[in-house]
């Protein structure tokens, strides 16, 4: 029986969070064993907002190193960068003309976006189409995502599945898989929003190759409350369970049982020890990103990942084309 087909994709916009990686990343590492999975940088979706193109490029290396940093390994799985596979842009067009104007203005990622202007950029508007085409481009069967994609995945079904009624059997229809419940990580001075690479505060989230000096005085600045008691209870006490979150995501150790080892003690407490074994955590990974982000072999693995993409997407471009009547038949 062929194994199941992964596709999931993350933007090289500055430095990867804790949310990103416990929402996403360790997500893909685990599927890499059991499917065939295709990991990409969406350089393309990026540039929905302005971007310097220097900073852009080095971005790109950037999340493809934290990529292998986290544990991805390019033998398992195939990791290249988005614009280097042209079908992307593609079929992203082909998408656009069977998708509607009410349908996107609906995404509330857009709405959020786009709150207080008259216009925006089309790109921004019709992002979650070039989202649709980079996982039907490939035949995918599962998206393992953030709950926060929920909405952008259910597009994408409801694509395929008006493609696939006017022209039967052109797309796999994908299922997504959703963080963890319990698993999201929220901003560490807003614990009712979550963790952002885009807040003002560097100090709300940790990022991947966050300094130990820095992962310190983030922690130890997250807002908790007057209660002084440490129990999971994201409704009354959300600074106190994100903390708790955290901890338990990086330790393997249940909520309860991290409750239980703090019984009686102060936030301080949690924090201290937070702080270590969230460094304990995320050390590996930047001396590995360190390793990986300026050798020789980071082009050849984005290069050999592209050509292995290519030969995936080309087979099922041609069958879309086919379909809706696009190009001389061969």
């Amino acid at each position: 029986m062929a194994k199941e087909r992964v596709f999931s994709g993350v933007q090289p916009t500055g430095n990867i969070h804790l949310g990103n990686y416990l929402g996403a990343l360790k997500q893909f590492v685990e599927l890499q064993d059991e499917a065939e999975c295709l990991y990409c940088v969406v350089d393309m979706h990026a540039i929905t907002v302005p971007q310097d193109p220097k900073e852009l490029r080095e971005h790109v290396l950037d999340v493809a190193s934290l990529y292998m940093a986290v544990g991805l390994d390019p033998k398992k799985a195939i990791l290249f960068v988005q614009s280097e596979v042209s079908g992307h842009a593609e079929l992203g067009w082909i998408l656009n003309c069977s998708s509607y104007t009410g349908e996107l203005s609906r995404m509330t990622q857009f709405k959020a976006k786009n709150k207080g202007r008259e216009s925006a950029p089309t790109g921004l508007f019709t992002y979650p189409v070039l989202m649709a085409a980079d996982i039907l481009l490939y035949d995918t069967n599962v998206v393992p995502v953030g709950n926060d994609q929920k909405q952008h995945i259910e597009l994408c079904r409801d694509l395929a599945l008006r493609v696939n009624h006017r022209f039967p059997d052109t797309f796999v229809v994908p299922e997504g898989r959703f963080m963890k419940s319990g698993a999201r990580i929220m901003s560490l001075d807003d614990p009712t929003s979550k963790m952002s690479k885009s807040a003002e505060n560097i100090h709300s989230r940790i990022s991947l190759l966050d300094t130990d000096a820095k992962i310190k005085k983030s922690i130890m600045r997250a807002t908790t409350d007057s209660d002084m008691t440490i129990r999971f209870d994201p409704e009354n006490k959300p600074g106190v369970s994100n903390l708790l979150t955290i901890y338990s995501a990086l330790s393997g150790m249940s909520i309860p049982e991290v409750e239980a080892k703090f019984d009686g003690a102060g936030y301080g407490d949690l924090k201290k020890s937070l702080v270590t074994v969230t460094q304990e955590a995320l050390t590996p990974i930047r001396d590995r990103f360190d390793q990986i982000r300026h050798s020789s072999e980071l082009d050849d693995i984005l290069d050999d990942g592209a050509a292995r993409a290519r030969a995936l997407a080309e087979p099922v471009l041609d069958r879309v084309k086919e379909h809706f009547g696009i190009g001389r038949l061969k």
